[in-house]
């Protein structure tokens, strides 16, 4: 690594925060928006839990989610149904948790890569000396820090609603193996893997909302785990994670190497003037 790497890294982190952040709108979105998104699955489980009754939960498809978790964690028995069902919906929020990671740096990577291009911006810092994965590894951090910070700010929201909603019993069973699994593995690589797709789609449009698309790749996947999880088609336990995350931390380290490769700095420079 040259010695003038950290610097350079450095001061495209600063650059990064400083053009987000003095942007209220942009400061506004990354941060009020994973909080709402937070109280609304809090919001969404208290009125289930509210307003319908345990012979109603267990007629629907949910029955047979609550069944699979029972079998992996026989004293859930000893909760009422409707604390059982509020263990049910809450196991999900390791993964409901995972769209905020995803939504801030999809955010950053797209905004920063192309605004700086329709400013302008953009070609005289790929002109200079920074080498590519030098820029792309400024830019990631820059948008990783505070989706990592606020991630795990919303956490501590959803779990100071867990214990007001909820009996005190029910937060035993939410922080399980999946939540710190989910917080400390997944969020950091969902963070880095939602860059780097960020990027890639960036790089090759003109359109923020365009490049933002990239998400459906990680999003509806995570959906799809969530609904069968919840319904009881699988369970994902924490070997499965642990499998999962190996499986997303190798995926990462190919599309960074896809990133630098598809980041032509030089077409950038020619093409976007």
């Amino acid at each position: 690594m040259n010695h003038n790497s950290p610097h350079r890294i450095k001061n495209v982190i600063v650059k990064e925060w400083r053009n987000t952040f003095f942007n209220l709108n942009s400061a506004a979105l990354i941060i009020f928006l994973p909080l709402l998104i937070t109280l609304q699955a809090l919001f969404g489980v208290y009125m289930v839990i509210r307003f319908a009754s345990a012979d109603s939960l267990n007629s629907t498809l949910l029955e047979r989610g609550l069944n699979l978790l029972q079998s992996s964690i026989p004293s859930l028995s000893s909760l009422s149904t409707i604390d059982q069902f509020q263990v049910l919906f809450y196991y999900q929020f390791p993964l409901y948790i995972l769209l905020i990671p995803i939504m801030i740096s999809l955010i950053f990577a797209t905004f920063s890569i192309i605004e700086e291009k329709q400013a302008g911006a953009l070609e005289p810092l790929l002109a200079t000396p920074i080498r590519t994965w030098e820029l792309l590894l400024g830019k990631a951090t820059a948008g990783a820090v505070p989706a990592l910070i606020i991630t795990w700010i919303c956490a501590l929201v959803f779990l100071t609603g867990v214990n007001w909603i909820g009996s005190p019993d029910i937060l035993s069973y939410v922080l399980s193996p999946s939540w710190w699994i989910s917080l400390f593995l997944f969020v950091p690589l969902v963070t880095i893997l939602s860059f780097m797709l960020g990027v890639i789609a960036s790089s090759r449009t003109d359109d923020p909302k365009s490049a933002q698309n990239m998400g459906v790749i990680i999003i509806i996947p995570l959906l799809l785990l969530i609904g069968m999880q919840v319904t009881g088609i699988i369970a994902l336990n924490t070997f499965n994670m642990l499998i999962m995350a190996i499986i997303m931390a190798i995926s990462n380290l190919i599309i960074l190497k896809a990133a630098v490769y598809l980041f032509q700095r030089e077409s950038i420079v020619i093409k976007w003037k």
